[in-house]
C-alpha cells in the first residue's frame, strides 16, 4: 500500500498538536533533541493559555513552602490527587519558574519593594500568597513569549490552521521494524485547502487544550472543541475522571460578552460575592467564604440563582481603592468599561461557566498515555495532579512540568520514523470531497443542541434522570453527527462538532458511573463521598470504526 501523490507528507523527532503553553513548552525542550513539527487548527496565539488571566502557582515566597503547596492542592483535589504526582510539580515549582523568566517572562513585582520581590496573588483554596502574574494577562504574557521563542528556533516548525484529525498506528505507516500498535504520527486537515496531510514522527503529543465548548456557558475559546480527547478515544487511548468538569464560579453576564472571565484573582484582593438583595452569601456555605474552592463556590451561587430565581449574583469592589483595582486588574477594568461597567464603581454581573476538564487522557508521570508512542500533556492529559477538582492557578505549572517531564522521557527514545520509507495505507488518507456541505442551520442546530443539554442536564448540580436523558438525546445527535462527517469528511465544523458530540457522551457516561459526590461532580442521588474515593473511571473504546463504548459493557473501571 502507498500514500497517494496528492497528499502531503512529513516526518520529524516529535509532532506536538497544539500550541499552548504545555506544547509551546515541550516543543522548545525536545528541539535540544531533534526537530518538532507543531500543528496547530487556528492561529498560534488563540489557546486557553492565552484566557489565563489569574497566574501560575509556585512556592517561591520565603512565608510559603511546599508543604502548604501540596496540602492545598490535595484538600481541592477532595481524596483523587497523586500525591507523589503532586509532590513532584510542587518541588519543581521555583525551578519551572526561573525557566519562564529565563524566556524574558515578566512577572509582576511588588511596588515600593526594595528587593523586588514578586507580587504574588491569593486565590480561591489556597492558603498562602503563591500566585505570580503578569498583571492580570498571565496567559498572554507566557504565550506570547514562547511562541516568539518557537518560531525563532531551528528546529521548529509551527503549522498554523492544521487540525489534527485521527492518530496513524505502525501498521497503517508500513514501517519496518515498528510495533504495528504504536502510535507513529497524525492525520492533519489543512483547515485553509481543506487537504489531508500526514505528520509522522517518533513520538505524537497531544496538547490540544480541554472541551469547555461542550456546554452553552463556558470561559473558553472556540477551539476548545476535546479534538485531543477525541481522537485519543478513538485510537484506544485510555481516559479517566471526564465526570469532573470545573466550573468558574465568575464569568460576566451580559448579552454582549462571549466567554468573558473575571479572574478568581478579583476575590484574592478581596472582592466578595453579593446577591441581588445586596448580601453576601458565602459565609452560610464555607468557612473560607468568598476564597472556598471553585467548586463550593459555582455551587454555592448555583444554589443562590435557584432560591432567588435571579439571573446573575454580583462581585463587589467598592469597598476596595479605586486605585488598587486599576492597577492590578487594568485589562478586567478596561474590557468591563466597554459593555459599560465600572468596575470598581458598581457591582460586577457574574454566572458559573465551564472553565476546565480536571479529567482527560490518561498519563504516568512522564506523559506516557496507555498508548506506545503517545504522550498527552496539559489539559489534554489526566495527570493526578487535579484529582476531582483543581487549586487555582495549579494548570500553568502542571503544564510546563510535564511538558519538561516528557521532554527528559524523549531523551533515550530510539528513532522510530527516521530511515524508514514512507508507505501510509491510503484508508487514512482517503477523503470525500467537500462538493456540498450540510446547511450552516443543520450544523448549528446540532452544535447548540449538544451545548444546552450538557448546561441543562450535566451541569454543576447533577441527578441520574437527568443524566439518563442527557445520554439518550446525545448518542441520538452523536449518530447524526457521525452520518454528516461520513459525508463530509474535510469539513473542519463537522470535525469539530463529532468531537463535541462524543466527548459529551463520554462525560455523561462518567457521571453515571461515579456514585458519590466529590469535588466537581455532585449529585442529588447520591450527595455523600464514598469512605474511600474508589478507583477513578477509565473508558477505553473497544470497538470498531470509532462506535461507542456501551456504558456497562465496553466502558470499564480499574
Amino acid at each position: 500500500m502507498s500514500a497517494h501523490s496528492h497528499n502531503e507528507s512529513f516526518t520529524s523527532r516529535c509532532l506536538v498538536v497544539g500550541s499552548g503553553i504545555a506544547g509551546l513548552q515541550f516543543a522548545l525542550l525536545a528541539a535540544e533533541q531533534g526537530t518538532v513539527r507543531v500543528v496547530t487548527k487556528k492561529e498560534s496565539r488563540e489557546s486557553n493559555t492565552n484566557y489565563a488571566q489569574g497566574g501560575i502557582a509556585a512556592a517561591v515566597s520565603p512565608l510559603d513552602d511546599f508543604h502548604h503547596h501540596v496540602q492545598d492542592t490535595l484538600m481541592a483535589g477532595d481524596g483523587l490527587c497523586n500525591e507523589e504526582v503532586v509532590s513532584r510539580m510542587v518541588e519543581a515549582g521555583p525551578r519551572l519558574i526561573d525557566r519562564l523568566l529565563s524566556y524574558g517572562i515578566q512577572f509582576s513585582r511588588a511596588e515600593n519593594d526594595e528587593d523586588n520581590e514578586f507580587e504574588l496573588g491569593r486565590e480561591g483554596g489556597h492558603s498562602r500568597r503563591r500566585v505570580l502574574h503578569c498583571k492580570d494577562l498571565t496567559g498572554r504574557e507566557i504565550e506570547e513569549r514562547l511562541l516568539a521563542a518557537c518560531v525563532g528556533h531551528p528546529n521548529i516548525k509551527v503549522d498554523e490552521n492544521h487540525m489534527g484529525l485521527e492518530l496513524i498506528f505502525g501498521h497503517q505507516a508500513g514501517l519496518e521494524g515498528v510495533d504495528a500498535e504504536r502510535v507513529v504520527g497524525c492525520v492533519v486537515l489543512d483547515r485553509q485547502t481543506h487537504r489531508r496531510k500526514v505528520f509522522l514522527a517518533d513520538a505524537v503529543v497531544l496538547a490540544t487544550g480541554g472541551c469547555g465548548k461542550v456546554y452553552s456557558y463556558t470561559s473558553n475559546p472556540d477551539i476548545a472543541t476535546g479534538d485531543g480527547l477525541a481522537m485519543a478515544f478513538r485510537a484506544g487511548a485510555e481516559l479517566r475522571n471526564l465526570e469532573f468538569v470545573q466550573f468558574h464560579p465568575t464569568c460576566l453576564y451580559h448579552p454582549r460578552a462571549k466567554s468573558f472571565l473575571i479572574s478568581e484573582a478579583v476575590r484574592g484582593e478581596g472582592a466578595v460575592l453579593i446577591n441581588g438583595r445586596e448580601e453576601q452569601f458565602m459565609s452560610r456555605y464555607h468557612p473560607m467564604q468568598d476564597l472556598a474552592p471553585r467548586d463550593v463556590v459555582a455551587r454555592s451561587i448555583d444554589r443562590e440563582l435557584k432560591t432567588s430565581g435571579d439571573q446573575c449574583v454580583f462581585l463587589d469592589l467598592r469597598h476596595l481603592s479605586r486605585k488598587k483595582v486599576e492597577d492590578r486588574f487594568p485589562n478586567l477594568v478596561k474590557q468591563c468599561a466597554q459593555f459599560g461597567i465600572d468596575m470598581a464603581g458598581q457591582p460586577v454581573p457574574v454566572v458559573p461557566a465551564a472553565h476546565y476538564m480536571c479529567g482527560g487522557v490518561s498519563v504516568d508521570l512522564e506523559a506516557r498515555t496507555s498508548l506506545e508512542g503517545l504522550y498527552a500533556i496539559g489539559e489534554t492529559a489526566c495527570t493526578g495532579v487535579h484529582g476531582a477538582n483543581r487549586l487555582a492557578s495549579n494548570s500553568l505549572l502542571e503544564a510546563v512540568f510535564f511538558a519538561d517531564q516528557a521532554a527528559h522521557a524523549l531523551e533515550n527514545m530510539q528513532p522510530v520514523v527516521s530511515g524508514n520509507d514512507l508507505s501510509v495505507d491510503s484508508s487514512v488518507l482517503d477523503a470525500i470531497p467537500n462538493n456540498s456541505g450540510p446547511e450552516v442551520m443543520v450544523l448549528e442546530h446540532d452544535w447548540d443542541s449538544v451545548r444546552r443539554i450538557m448546561w441543562d442536564y450535566v451541569g454543576i448540580v447533577r441527578d441520574r434522570e437527568r443524566l439518563d436523558i442527557a445520554l439518550a438525546r446525545l448518542r441520538q445527535i452523536r449518530k447524526t453527527v457521525e452520518d454528516l462527517f461520513r459525508e463530509n469528511l474535510n469539513n473542519p465544523d463537522i470535525v469539530e462538532l463529532r468531537n463535541i458530540s462524543l466527548l459529551a457522551e463520554l462525560i455523561v457516561l462518567c457521571a453515571r458511573d461515579r456514585q458519590e459526590s466529590r469535588g466537581l461532580h455532585f449529585t442529588l442521588d447520591y450527595p455523600g463521598k464514598l469512605d474511600q474515593p474508589g478507583d477513578t473511571i477509565i473508558l477505553r473504546n473497544h470497538a470498531i470504526a470509532g462506535e461507542m463504548a456501551s456504558c456497562k459493557e465496553e466502558a470499564r473501571c480499574e
